[in-house]
Formats: structure tokens, sequence, C-alpha cells
């Protein structure tokens, strides 16, 4: 039976309408999982602190096993033989790998194999004072990361808040300060001048963040 060339017409459009309402909703589906990934935060590789707790074990070596050792306020923790080897500032791999060449190195074991496990975790604080309306004491997350964008959030500058100059004071590994110059004028605004890698600059334990007096 042949159709009218209306009704053929009518019954095109309602099956491309159909077609096109099921891929709105398959892709209305498919956002919030997207904005989902993309805030979700990421595990990080742990860097050892100062008074954090930890267990060294060599393989088939049980008179150099400890537990619940903790790191010193100058990044060492000693051990029998080696005395202090500095860890503080690495990761537990990069840890294992000190020891081992420093059992290596001073000819206790030709080949050690070194396990840490972390016991229990130091206190991990930054400061944040100058022109902010909470200055305080912030705890971090100790495996995932604290950005700058997130630290703003939580202390809010004050309206005088020089913020095209935040300083972070931090200590390197090697006992070195530096004092890192960030520019967050328009971090919470979304302005063109707040980049991604300033909003996104990771804060680490022990900095210290000052945000300076606008000078008009």
């Amino acid at each position: 039976m042949k159709l009218h060339p209306v009704i053929r017409l009518l019954l095109w459009a309602t099956v491309l309408g159909g077609s096109c309402g099921l891929s709105t909703a398959a892709r209305a589906e498919a956002a919030p999982a997207a904005a989902s990934t993309a805030v979700e935060k990421k595990p990080i590789a742990y860097k050892l602190s100062r008074t954090d707790k930890i267990s060294v074990s060599v393989a088939g070596e049980l008179e150099l096993n400890v537990a619940r050792k903790t790191i010193d306020v100058n990044g060492n923790v000693n051990l029998v033989y080696v005395q202090d080897v500095h860890i503080a500032g690495l990761t537990v791999n990069e840890a294992q790998t000190a020891i081992e060449n420093a059992y290596k190195d001073g000819r206790y074991l030709r080949n050690p194999q070194v396990n840490i496990n972390i016991e229990e975790y130091a206190p991990r604080t930054v400061v944040v004072g100058g022109l902010v309306k909470f200055p305080s004491t912030i705890n971090l997350p100790p495996e995932t990361t604290m950005t700058l964008r997130d630290l703003i959030s939580k202390v809010q500058l004050a309206e005088t808040a020089n913020a095209k100059d935040v300083r972070i004071t931090r200590t390197l590994p090697d006992g070195k300060t530096v004092v890192i110059h960030k520019n967050v004028d328009g971090i919470l605004t979304g302005k063109n001048n707040a980049s991604a890698a300033e909003a996104n600059f990771v804060i680490e334990p022990d900095d210290t963040i000052y945000v300076p007096e606008k000078i008009f």
C-alpha cells in the first residue's frame, strides 16, 4: 500500500526525532560521569616526612630489621651498621634504594633488598598567613594532593590581598630553603591571568604561605 507523501514525511520526522532524543539522553547520562572524573583527586607518590614512623626490613638479614623507627628531625633514619641515612623527602621506593646503596657502599651487603612500610604518618601541615580571612595551620591529606587553588579556597583572600605575589617558603630535601612566588589573582574568579599551572601548584608539608598586602 502506498502512503501519501505528507504522511510519509511525518513518519520520517518522528523516527529522526526519536533518534536525536536518544542521542541527547545518552550524552546527558555520560556528562556527569565525565565531570566526576575531572574533579576526582588522584593518589600521589607519598614522600617520607620527618617524624614518620617506619619499619625497615632487609631480605634474609633478620638482625638488620627494625620496627616503628622514627625519621629524625634531620630527615635521617638510624640503622644497624650504616648509621644515619637521609630519606626525608624521598618516596618509599627512593628511600629503599638509598638504604640499599648505603649497605652496598659500606660493603656490608653485596645485593641488599630493602622493604619499607609506613607504620604511622607524621602530622603534615602548612601555615597560611598574611592578608587572608582565615589565617591558620592546615592539615594535608597524606596521599592525595592539595593545590594552591584548594588552599586559597579554604583561607579566602582578604579584599586588600596582593594575590599577584603569593609567597611559598619551602625547605628542600637537601635542607635549602627557597621562596616560590605565585600569581594567584583570578584563581577563584576564573580570570585569564590565573593560569592552570599556577592554580594547580601542589602544596607540600611544612610549606609556609604568605599573602602580602596590595600596594595602591
